[in-house]
């Protein structure tokens, strides 16, 4: 009973507070620290039911530097080129197309970190083959955009690497390592390291440029320190052209369009 005198409680204050709001609809809540596993869960899936709507199965995940231009002098130029090449070569001859009606599962579709440089080479290769074509991108104190030939509806943004590099790796029948920095030997010693220990499948691992990743990585050095066993080099495979590459590739990934990756 209100007092006499007193004005009538407006349920309007209530309203108005943040304890009120949906919790689906209530970013502070959904942003604070105790939903981050829900957050977690939210890049998985929103990525995944995008996938499985495009009948993506496997993919070709192509990684490299996005310093890289198309203009470029020298190996740079060289490596935009093959790039681009693969990712046509791949996508038309891998199963990305889905035949002429775009019914069944789509295989090998090519799969970047989105972002430009060597990586939108490959996205650029596979829309001109008329391929769909993923990119993972990540967002970073100074914002990454995605590069335009990614596919609409296929350019995905994450704001944890842990959830874009299972997106990366999951559905992997390969990777192709074009020459890159911290970011591309992060992505390679990732997929290395999931086939030695078991945890993914054997897929074919292929560093374009062999000149390129000699001169970086000694990975022979590792079996001479025993830190690795010799058969663990055999994951590594090296090519210097497009065509190369997907040879080196395309035996593993045909065999493999049976069935998705766990």
């Amino acid at each position: 009973m209100t007092p006499p005198g007193a004005s009538e409680p407006d349920p309007r204050a209530l309203i108005s507070q943040p304890a009120y709001r949906l919790a689906a609809l209530d970013p502070d809540f959904l942003l604070g620290e105790s939903m981050r596993g829900v957050r977690f869960l939210l890049e998985y899936e929103k990525a995944d039911q995008a996938l499985k709507s495009w009948g993506i199965r496997s993919t070709i995940v192509v990684f490299g530097s996005a310093r890289v231009r198309e203009d470029d002098p020298g190996d740079k130029g060289r490596w935009f080129a093959e790039g681009r090449e693969f990712g046509r070569i791949a996508s038309q001859r891998g199963g990305a197309l889905a035949g002429p009606t775009g019914a069944g599962p789509r295989d090998n579709v090519i799969a970047t970190g989105g972002g430009p440089g060597l990586m939108e080479a490959a996205n650029r290769g596979a829309a001109e083959a008329g391929a769909p074509t993923i990119g993972f991108n990540i967002s970073l104190p100074h914002e990454q955009f995605p590069n335009p030939f990614i596919t609409p509806g296929l350019a995905f943004r994450f704001h944890y690497f842990a959830m874009r590099k299972m997106h990366l790796a999951m559905r992997a029948n390969a990777l192709v390592a074009f020459p890159g920095g911290f970011g591309t030997l992060d992505e390679l010693f990732e997929i290395l390291t999931l086939v030695q220990t078991g945890k993914g499948p054997r897929v074919p691992i292929v560093l374009f440029d062999e000149a390129y990743w000699r001169s970086l990585v000694r990975f022979e050095v590792l079996v001479e320190r025993g830190m690795i066993d010799p058969a663990d080099l055999d994951l590594i495979h090296f090519a210097d052209t497009a065509e190369a590459a997907w040879q080196a590739v395309s035996a593993s990934v045909l065999a493999a369009e049976g069935g998705a990756r766990p």
